[in-house]
């Protein structure tokens, strides 16, 4: 009597999941790699909805990513990563080895790039690229995660994601890191479900990777680890040949990282040694991480964490192991996030690694709806309200700056001053995206640099009957924390104005 009622449970939720499945009685040619034929794939095209949207979300991200890509001006971190790109491939190297926080791996790509220019477009076309190249491995995790369905919905939050966008259109490391570490979740899945070593060691190498582009991957790269490991711990205690597939990942890692992993301790003690003096502190990087992963709205950030919740219910009826993964995850990365906010910068595009998870977990939430109305439609609306929810922020997004204008900004600096005059940067590194777009040779101008008080005092020193044009942005906050060089300009100069975040200044 109870095998009967567990098959007619087992029969409801087939019939249930069946509603659900967009492609109906469609079946997949695909089968194998010898399986992919043009007219395979010409009637897969034609047939399956699945890979209609998944074509259509390619297309739509490709567009959105490399529409307008040198529209903003570079900001600091991306003249930064010009800077860095212009050194040779062993001087990159030597960055890293001797303090620089970031991998070398991003900016040898980079270096390369330079042979097609210096163009906004050149220096942020690499993550662009990889940026609408995430969005099929979206697919085939939440494939892997759940089912069609919820890959589908986690590549459309992937498609039009502002946070996402936002560095994709960037010339920074974080949409490859993403990647990176998209595939290796990907082939870690497989792996997980199949035990085959060709998959462990596909998630050791783009862990690889993902960590020679970003060190904040270590902590989702860790966390597999261990869980991995303690899920096997009875392997441990008796034939350890069970965890040679395992054992190839780790190795595979260690052996590709190693000289990385050798520097990286060193100059983690180095980060961690004071306090920062900018980015976000304490339980406030969970809540804006929140908001900017689902579009920089606290509205859309509540509506999609229900979701997320709710999705991760889901994982959890499904697949216990999944779940208990997937909230490891979540809850060291925050962990460990806020307490080293204490000790070292935080900016949630760190954390941009967690977008698989977060975003397969919200598109998880479909099911319970979908079975309620026991309609594909419910997928369609789930679709179309992200669309819906993002296309604002689109808006704004392609229609105005969404960094500093230093291109319109130096322009005006060339219109403002005379042969003779100075121009003072404060702090001084912010030279490097505004040297990009100006130069004070033809302008017949002097350059100069302040981090402090007695920087600007020094130069007003020296001004005889020129006039000073002080440019300062928030940065001057973390290069002077004692508030040395605001308390100067507030005393001895007129404030000009400011244009998207750059002030200026001037000393007559």
């Amino acid at each position: 009597m109870a095998k009967k009622r567990d098959d007619r449970i087992k029969e409801k939720k087939l019939r249930d999941d069946r509603g659900c499945i967009l492609d109906g009685d469609y079946l997949s040619p695909f089968r194998s790699f010898r399986d992919f034929t043009f007219e395979n794939i010409k009637a897969a095209v034609g047939h399956s909805r699945y890979l209609q949207i998944l074509v259509f979300l390619i297309c739509t991200g490709f567009f959105l990513r490399f529409y307008n890509l040198g529209f903003n001006s570079l900001w600091l971190d991306e003249a930064a990563t010009l800077n860095f790109a212009k050194l040779s491939f062993i001087d990159i190297w030597n960055l890293t080895a001797g303090g620089e926080y970031n991998p070398p791996l991003f900016h040898w790509v980079e270096h390369f790039m330079l042979f097609f220019g210096t163009s906004e477009i050149i220096l942020r076309f690499i993550p662009a690229l990889v940026g609408f190249l995430t969005i099929p491995v979206f697919y085939l995790i939440g494939k892997e995660i759940l089912d069609r369905n919820t890959g589908i919905i986690a590549a459309t939050l992937l498609t039009f994601s502002p946070f996402h966008l936002f560095y994709s259109q960037d010339a920074r490391a974080y949409s490859m890191v993403l990647f990176f570490m998209s595939l290796a979740l990907l082939f870690y899945l497989i792996a997980f479900r199949t035990n085959a070593k060709k998959f462990w060691a596909l998630f050791g190498i783009f862990s690889a990777l993902a960590f020679w582009t970003h060190f904040y991957s270590a902590i989702i790269i860790g966390t597999i680890i261990l869980f991995t490991l303690l899920i096997n711990a009875k392997k441990l205690q008796g034939n350890i040949s069970d965890l040679k597939p395992i054992l190839i990942s780790l190795a595979a890692f260690v052996f590709l990282c190693l000289p990385l992993l050798i520097v990286t301790i060193p100059l983690f003690f180095v980060r961690t040694s004071s306090s920062p003096t900018y980015g976000i502190q304490g339980i406030s990087i969970v809540t804006e991480s929140m908001q900017q992963f689902f579009g920089y709205n606290v509205y859309s950030a509540i509506f999609f964490s229900i979701l997320l919740i709710l999705g991760l219910f889901q994982i959890f009826k499904s697949d216990k192991a999944k779940f208990i993964l997937f909230f490891v995850i979540i809850l060291t990365t925050f962990i460990v996030s806020w307490g080293l906010s204490y000790k070292m910068p935080m900016i949630p595009r760190y954390l941009i690694f967690m977008l698989p998870i977060m975003y397969c977990a919200v598109a998880a939430s479909y099911l319970p709806i979908c079975r309620l109305f026991n309609n594909h439609s419910a997928v369609y609306a789930f679709i179309a309200v992200i669309i819906l929810i993002a296309t604002p922020f689109m808006i704004t997004y392609y229609s105005s700056f969404s960094k500093e204008d230093w291109r319109g900004f130096s322009k005006s600096i060339e219109s403002m001053t005379k042969e003779g005059d100075i121009v003072v940067l404060a702090p001084g590194y912010i030279s490097q995206p505004f040297d990009y777009y100006y130069s004070n040779a033809t302008d017949k101008t002097l350059e100069f640099e302040s981090y402090t008080k007695s920087d600007l005092e020094n130069v007003s020193s020296v001004k005889g009957n020129s006039s000073i044009f002080i440019i300062i942005t928030s940065d001057i906050v973390a290069a002077d924390p004692g508030g040395g060089s605001l308390e100067y300009l507030n005393e001895n100069a007129t404030y000009v104005g400011q244009n998207s975040g750059i002030n200026l200044f001037v000393i007559n």
